[in-house]
């Protein structure tokens, strides 16, 4: 118990360093992620320092190393800022303690390794070739190969289950003393379990062996893969970390948030459908495939509701195919029916329905929510 009290402080110093007694200055947006990016080194040099306990061979040692720093680190580390952010904004102007920042990051960590989870895992199951301007773990040569033809493959599944119970051992580590423990676990194992169900909706919105059926693709079908998928981990999640680090334990205020947060997540989602087909690969990080890998996004769900027949029809022809020629079609279909402007009215009546329902958000800090909105509308990444 006392070495790993000295393993929590020296942690802690992370964040102090460099700081006047009685003096505290805004942090520009680089200093919070360097802040950040140094709870991460910490917590990697502890992962790393108990694999000898389990008397892993070198190969093992450093195959978890290269998992962890290939996967975790690399992204823009939005969710796992969140949680500091959400909880700054719930404190109303309080002073946050050391220990308040840091276990902020803590959690925010936790959620930047549940990402990483899921987008390991969902490479293989989509397929994918990139992933934040790299190929996709999967598909990276193996470390041990004698070739760059030979590829991680397969052994990424299991490396994204790695990637999830370190969640829990660092949950432990820093909060099972803490009176929300079993709160924590079970946020982070229903939110876990509404993604994998998102997932599965995703999965099975097409046909096996490459068949399109296009009647699968509804808006409605659409909306509740995203809700699940997307919502409850990139919004809801980093918010309700944050309401039980300041003590709210009120369900009607975590439902307030849950109202607001899963069509906030719906809309973030619905950008980034918009940006898979129209955004710059070097931007965005990752080339868009959601054409030919047929998949049920609001962009087909969109053209199909507005598509003559003879542009159903084409679409029908060439929707989930992976030569250019076939993607170019379909993406000629969508500006046929102006799926740009489409997106645009659609993105305007959504922020204004957002700030209706933020608007008449009672006791809690409704700045949590603004800022959340404020940094997604009209993003171009």
């Amino acid at each position: 118990m006392e070495a790993a009290k000295r393993r929590t402080f020296s942690l802690q110093q992370h964040l102090v360093a460099n700081e006047t007694s009685g003096e505290k200055k805004k942090k520009t947006s680089e200093e919070e992620k360097k802040e950040f990016m140094s709870i991460y080194n910490s917590l990697y040099n502890e992962v790393m320092r108990d694999l000898p306990k389990m008397g892993l061979p070198t190969h093992a040692k450093n195959w978890i190393k290269e998992l962890l720093n290939y996967n975790v680190v690399g992204g823009k580390m939005n969710r796992g800022l969140t949680v500091l952010h959400s909880v700054e904004l719930l404190s109303e102007g309080r002073e946050l303690s050391r220990s308040d920042v840091f276990k902020a990051h803590i959690l925010g960590w936790c959620i930047e390794l549940l990402q990483a989870f899921f987008l390991v895992a969902d490479d293989i199951m989509d397929q994918s070739i990139t992933r934040r301007g790299q190929p996709c773990w999967y598909q990276k040569p193996h470390p041990m190969g004698s070739s760059p033809n030979e590829k991680v493959g397969n052994i990424a599944i299991n490396d994204s289950f790695i990637l999830e119970a370190l969640i829990y051992k660092i949950i432990r580590k820093y909060f099972s003393n803490e009176p929300y423990y079993g709160e924590l676990l079970n946020l982070f194992h229903e939110t876990t379990w509404q993604t994998e169900i998102g997932q599965l909706l995703d999965l099975t919105s097409n046909l096996p062996g490459g068949k399109v059926d296009l009647s699968l693709f509804t808006l409605e079908n659409y909306k509740l893969i995203v809700k699940y998928k997307t919502a409850y981990y990139s919004f809801y999640l980093p918010v309700a970390l944050a309401m039980l680090l300041v003590g709210i334990r009120s369900e009607p205020l975590f439902q307030t948030a849950e109202d607001i947060l899963i069509p906030m997540g719906e809309y973030f989602q619905i950008q980034d459908d918009f940006l898979d087909c129209y955004g710059d690969p070097k931007v965005i990080g990752k080339i868009g495939r959601d054409i030919e890998e047929n998949k049920c996004s609001w962009m087909i769900c969109t053209a199909l509701i507005h598509a003559t027949p003879a542009q159903r029809k084409i679409l029908e022809n060439h929707y989930g195919r992976d030569k250019p020629s076939d993607v170019a079609k379909v993406k000629a279909v969508y500006n046929e029916i102006g799926i740009t402007n489409l997106f645009k009215e659609y993105e305007e009546k959504s922020y204004k329905d957002l700030r209706n329902a933020i608007d008449n958000v009672l006791n809690m800090p409704t700045e949590v929510f603004l800022d959340l909105l404020h940094r997604i509308y009209k993003r171009n990444m």
